[in-house]
């Protein structure tokens, strides 16, 4: 991972100084170090050891200020192979069962939930009653309500609690958000959003809808919502969807295999976005009144491609889990509260969206949104 002086990054990319640190603060990895941080580290424990647990175990491999410190798991296997490969304490080793000792242990600051999407709510909860500061993966939750609760309950811990928004912190995703809200190119008057994996896995827990909640709008799809929100600098009013063809009966009896929506916003903007389990896509595009800009692929893991009407976008390849616990981290470790658009509350507005979205494409009406 190249690393550059943030004069050289902020010149390559672009990106003013003044706007490149007022919209969202950019990780220090992205750059060479001259003064490293040599602090003490916020120790990290998982919950949840499944696929992306792993890659985010490789990210603390480049963090800053963060650290992994334990895990939670519910396969007495994984706890031994996790202890032995990161050097893990027996202290430090939870089940899902004796989860809630961790409130006596000094050694965790902060629970990272990797669960399914189900059990956000009940582990975000037992952390914060733990006293334990919490990212909690998106989808935040099954639905709104739930996201509401996980945010009083943090609330009365007085616990932070952050969502999993890796792209918040990612340069390629940064530009689109100031592309989009300084309004460079004019107006946004489009954007198309898609996402999507062909899955072929008849027991991923992602097609059972009592732990996932829905198909790929829940997974992928989240996405789409969150560019279209932070790419427009606005709200949506209104939305339009539609669910996609059911493709193969068996995988997808209890959700979606692919649906379509359209967000009205108030500058007059129209998103078209796509999520589905039938095909591969990844990729942004939005259209302004002098302009355009795209990525493709665009709002997966990347390496992300990119351009705007004035030519290719150039950004460093960076682990975008290291940058967003860094960036959560720094903040927690100086006790200073998170910025909105990585908060609990942003996780709500997105779920308030995805509620509306099922609700129309069940309905096949336009659903107002306030």
């Amino acid at each position: 991972m190249k690393k550059l002086s943030r004069r050289n990054f902020l010149l390559n990319t672009g990106i003013a100084a003044s706007t490149a640190t007022a919209a969202v603060a950019i990780p220090s990895l992205f750059f060479t170090n001259d003064q490293k941080y040599t602090g003490r580290k916020l120790n990290i424990a998982l919950c949840g050891l499944g696929r992306y647990a792993s890659i985010l175990a490789d990210g603390f491999a480049y963090s800053e200020y963060c650290k992994l410190a334990g895990i939670i798991t519910g396969t007495p296997a994984k706890a031994e192979t996790w202890k032995k490969q990161y050097h893990i304490p027996d202290a430090n080793i939870y089940n899902y069962q004796d989860f809630d000792n961790i409130a006596n242990n000094k050694d965790i600051d902060l629970v990272y939930i990797v669960l399914p999407n189900s059990m956000h709510k009940e582990y975000t909860i037992r952390a914060a009653k733990g006293g334990k500061h919490v990212i909690c993966e998106k989808p935040m939750a099954l639905n709104a309500a739930d996201c509401e609760e996980m945010i009083t309950a943090c609330k009365n811990a007085g616990v932070q609690l952050a969502i999993g928004y890796r792209l918040h912190y990612e340069p390629y995703n940064l530009e689109l958000k100031r592309l989009g809200q300084e309004k460079v190119f004019g107006q946004v008057r489009l954007i198309e959003a898609s996402l999507g994996y062909r899955t072929t896995d008849p027991g991923e827990w992602r097609l059972k809808k009592a732990l996932a909640g829905g198909g790929p709008l829940m997974n992928v799809g989240i996405y789409c919502v969150q560019s279209s929100r932070y790419v427009s600098g606005e709200e949506p009013t209104s939305v339009t969807a539609q669910f996609g063809p059911v493709t193969d009966n068996k995988l997808f009896n209890e959700v979606e295999a692919s649906i379509m929506w359209q967000l009205d916003f108030p500058g007059g903007l129209v998103s078209n976005c796509t999520s589905t389990y039938a095909c591969g896509v990844d990729r942004f595009f939005a259209s302004a009144d002098y302009g355009q800009f795209e990525l493709s692929p665009g709002i997966s893991y990347g390496p992300f491609k990119g351009k705007t009407s004035n030519g290719e976008l150039k950004f460093p390849d960076i682990n975008q889990q290291a940058a967003q616990m860094d960036g959560i981290g720094k903040l927690i470790l100086e006790n200073k509260p998170l910025p909105s658009h990585i908060a609990g509350e942003e996780g709500l507005k997105d779920m308030k969206v995805i509620d509306a979205i099922y609700k129309a494409a069940a309905t096949g009406e336009r659903i107002m949104l306030a």
